[in-house]
């Protein structure tokens, strides 16, 4: 329960600093420029509710669970394995509609740039090809980002940073809908068409979350059917474990990495994890990688040959040529390094970026032309990167999709072109592949800076798009110069092969912008199809995170913080054992009586001053000199459905309610509970009493308010409590520890920090 709001609205922001004078100064500044929102990272959000992943043991509960026999949880859990081996088939089949329509269209556009610039070169005026080129992109990613910004601004980025925050217990709203599924699916393809900075492997992870979260539901909100199906995993215990197993088929499919996929849920997913979970979500990102495989052989004409298991294929890496001697070690080393310092700017630039966008381009029409913008950008700088190039290569022999010749001689083509007139998957695999001498040191050079660039810029914008592949191609294109550089200074010795430089600085350069360390390996491992690389890879990421995180945080939790959002770490504060559960406790506490007056109660849910979400509830009769000690915790949601359904005493004793409550009525509202204003009482029903004895929870989890704040931490983020009740020597309710409370106190550079809250 939150601190009463008189606090959070100082001012005319209701943006709450600490220092008065710093305040004074931004009531001062929105007169002058009303498009400016200021934000402060250093704020909690207070718009961000919990998930409750607590089951509320009422007596309705505890008689359903009584009932099931042995033979009912065995059908509960078969139909847990068809759920996760459905997740894995429409992962896999939505990841195989992406790829082929990308495919497709990316062919599309470039065969017509292509034959327009080899007319152009012919007779001048290139400058024309160059239109043509950016008004395509520009056009493409206008309707990418149309839709992301107008219909579900959700879509946006990668999608990783959501599903994070939804498997922590934070309720983002719209994120695990089908609306966001349709739009992310779309504005994929067309930003990666549109030919921006971005791979469609991020997305596929929120994809995987959606499509995992609608299954396990048995029914669609956005489509109003309901299939009466796996209503028993209506709650969000249930829910959570599916997503988790969504987010791995999502990786999976997109790498052809199903361990890789339980490794990067484990990781940087799930906040709650048993060994059955494991096991089934390992079979889910199996499915999902075989169902790709088996459907884009069939798409490319070898229905037998299964040879394309993720989205994007890194080749396979030959050990005989591609070994690597313990001489090496310290150079792969010094990779990682530079992987974790490039990662650590482009994280800061793009923390400066965001903060930007976040103050002046908030509204829709803007983030539109600023999408629009970059594309046209991106355009423009690979036309004149091209055109400048001199990097001529021989034709024959090599395996370039479009080789455009411009002003190389016949039979010869630009190699700055299969660089950046490509998509960057393509681009990647031709960086780990293309044989010795197949890139001038000036090109790779150029390439990296601007590609940096670009990448950083255009993550973040309001396009649905991933930071996986970007980051890839940037860290395989100053890899294989380190390697080419490498085989100048050793004159031409046979370790220094580009190719496998160029997978190490790929790793190095993605492990220092997302800071993935076990699952990356793995994910590396499984995509190139080769265990010889696992130490150096290990070994490298390793680097690039330590030295990444000595600077600044991986880009998701960065993003994290930015929206403000109340995301639990896996520990307390270090330095926080001072504070007690009496220091950290919201007070006054709401609380209800066991039984109340439905007047009080509908008073209570509609202050909005208050938007409490779980309600003590006290012993009933106040006259009498007993204390009023706690009885049980009550929902919003629980007491909304009572109000629907009218479980009121007088109505019970005129036997005019048919039947009792079963949980079912309490499931099939979950999870879009009705407001309470959509609920009508009458001036009589307010006069009624509502007993809440076998709706409450009776044993919620309590905690005496002396206990440490890391004791409060562990106890509530191990069970994924929503609200934790703290209570005096004589069983009083004192307060109520609910997410903000503990997500409030940070370590800052100074030390422990406590931020504060606000509405926005």
């Amino acid at each position: 329960q939150l601190t009463p709001s008189s606090f959070l609205r100082i001012g005319q922001l209701s943006n709450v600093d600490l220092n008065e004078d710093i305040h004074e100064l931004e009531t001062e500044v929105p007169r002058q420029r009303p498009n400016e929102i200021p934000h402060n990272e250093k704020l909690l959000s207070l718009k961000y509710e919990s998930l409750d992943y607590d089951n509320s043991e009422n007596q309705l509960f505890l008689e359903e669970e009584r009932r099931i026999n042995h033979a009912a949880f065995r059908t509960v859990e078969i139909k847990r394995w068809v759920i996760c081996a459905m997740i894995g088939i429409l992962t896999g089949l939505v990841a195989c509609f992406i790829d082929i329509v990308v495919e497709n269209l990316a062919g599309l556009k470039y065969r017509v740039v292509k034959d327009n610039i080899d007319k152009f070169t012919a007779k001048g005026g290139l400058s024309f090809s160059l239109l043509l080129w950016a008004t395509l992109n520009a056009s493409v990613v206008m309707v990418g980002s149309l839709i992301v910004a107008f219909i579900e601004p959700v879509a946006a980025g990668s999608g990783i940073p959501q599903i994070k925050c939804y498997l922590n217990g934070v309720k983002i709203p719209h994120v695990v809908r089908l609306k966001t599924l349709v739009i992310k699916v779309c504005g994929v393809i067309l930003s990666v068409v549109g030919g921006l900075a971005v791979g469609k492997e991020g997305p596929m992870i929120h994809s995987g979350s959606v499509i995992a979260a609608g299954i396990s539901q048995g029914r669609s909100t956005s489509l109003k059917r309901d299939f009466k199906i796996f209503e028993y995993f209506r709650r969000d215990t249930e829910k959570r474990d599916f997503v988790s197993a969504g987010a791995a088929a999502g990786v999976s499919a997109a790498f052809g990495a199903p361990v890789g996929g339980v490794l990067f849920s484990l990781e940087e997913g799930a906040s709650f994890w048993n060994q059955f979970l494991t096991w089934r979500i390992f079979f889910a990102s199996m499915i999902s990688t075989f169902t790709l495989n088996s459907v884009l052989s069939v798409y490319h004409g070898n229905a037998w040959d299964l040879s394309s298991p993720g989205l994007i294929n890194f080749g396979r890496f030959d050990s005989e040529k591609m070994g690597y001697t313990i001489q090496e070690i310290p150079i792969f080393i010094f990779m990682g390094v530079v992987g974790g310092i490039l990662g650590a700017l482009f994280n800061a630039l793009n923390y400066w970026l965001t903060m930007f966008r976040i103050r002046y381009i908030h509204r829709p029409c803007l983030q539109v032309v600023e999408a629009m913008l970059v594309a046209a950008v991106t355009a423009t700088v690979g036309f004149v990167m091209i055109y400048c190039s001199r990097d001529c290569q021989p034709i024959q022999g090599s395996s370039v999709a479009y080789p455009l010749q411009l002003f190389c001689a016949d039979g010869e083509y630009n190699s700055m072109a299969t660089a950046f007139f490509n998509t960057p998957e393509k681009s990647v695999v031709n960086l780990f592949h293309d044989p010795p001498g197949s890139y001038n040191p000036m090109t790779l050079g150029m390439f990296t800076l601007m590609y940096f660039f670009l990448a950083c810029w255009t993550y973040g914008l309001t396009v649905s798009a991933g930071v996986f592949i970007p980051s890839l191609l940037i860290g395989a294109a100053w890899g294989r110069l380190f390697g080419i550089s490498l085989s100048y200074l050793t004159k031409g010795s046979i370790w220094a092969d580009p190719g496998k430089y160029a997978l190490m600085g790929a790793a190095a350069q993605l492990g220092g912008i997302v800071r993935m360390t076990l699952s990356l390996t793995v994910i590396m491992m499984e995509a190139t199809g080769n265990v010889t690389y696992g130490f150096p890879i290990m070994l490298v990421l390793m680097t690039a995170k330590i030295v990444g995180d000595y600077f600044v945080e991986g880009l998701y939790d960065m993003h994290i913080q930015l929206q403000s959002v109340p995301f639990l770490h896996w520990e307390a504060p270090v330095t926080s054992h001072s504070l007690t559960a009496r220091e950290v406790m919201s007070t006054p506490v709401t609380c209800l009586r066991r039984i109340e007056r439905v007047g009080t109660v509908v008073d209570i849910l509609s202050d909005t001053s208050s938007n409490h979400n779980g309600f003590p509830v006290v012993e009933s009769n106040p006259d009498t000199t007993q204390v009023a000690g706690l009885r049980g915790l009550i929902l919003r949601s629980q007491l909304i459905v009572l109000l629907k359904h009218k479980v009121f005493v007088e109505r019970a004793n005129l036997s005019l309610v048919q039947r009792r409550l079963k949980l079912k009525d309490f499931r099939d509202a979950y999870p879009r509970f009705p407001p309470i204003q959509s609920i009508h009482v009458s001036q009589d029903e307010r006069e009624c009493m509502i007993d809440l004895s076998e709706f409450m929870n009776p044993s919620p989890y309590t905690v005496p308010q002396e206990a440490s704040l890391p004791r409060v931490f562990k106890l509530f983020r191990a069970l994924g409590l929503r609200h934790l009740v703290v209570v005096d020597n004589r069983n009083e309710v004192v307060g109520m520890v609910t997410r903000k409370d503990l997500a409030r106190y940070r370590l800052g550079k100074e030390g422990l920090e406590e931020l504060s809250l606000a509405q926005t």
